[in-house]
């Protein structure tokens, strides 16, 4: 079966999309487990699109060895903040500390959410 990420163009849009958009949401989601922060509901729903989203690429991925560091980077960082999400969550009890940014309304895919 053809994948679409065969595409150059459809990867290169994918590619772009996870770099300016997805990263830096996770990498902002990271900080603040890190400060001791729970997820918020809205932080936990884009997680889970984005770990739905590469699930799609992982035959890709297979198939094309060059991504397969940065797809395991990316697991790995899903690892790490949902770990120490649940550590904060133990300690801070079952409420939820307000995040540093607000969530904006719409889609969860927003880069400041």
């Amino acid at each position: 079966m053809n994948n679409p990420l065969d595409n150059r163009g459809v990867l290169t849009v994918v590619l772009w999309r996870f770099e300016k958009q997805i990263l830096p949401r996770i990498f902002d989601i990271k900080d603040m487990v890190e400060n001791g922060r729970t997820l918020s509901d809205s932080n936990i729903e884009f997680l889970n699109e984005a770990l739905i989203e590469s699930r799609n690429y992982e035959s890709f991925v297979v198939d094309h060895a060059d991504f397969n560091v940065l797809f395991a980077r990316t697991a790995h960082l899903y690892h790490e903040i949902t770990t120490k999400a649940l550590e904060n969550e133990q300690q801070n009890g079952s409420g939820v500390l307000p995040s540093s940014s607000s969530a904006q309304p719409g889609s969860s895919w927003t880069a400041n959410g």
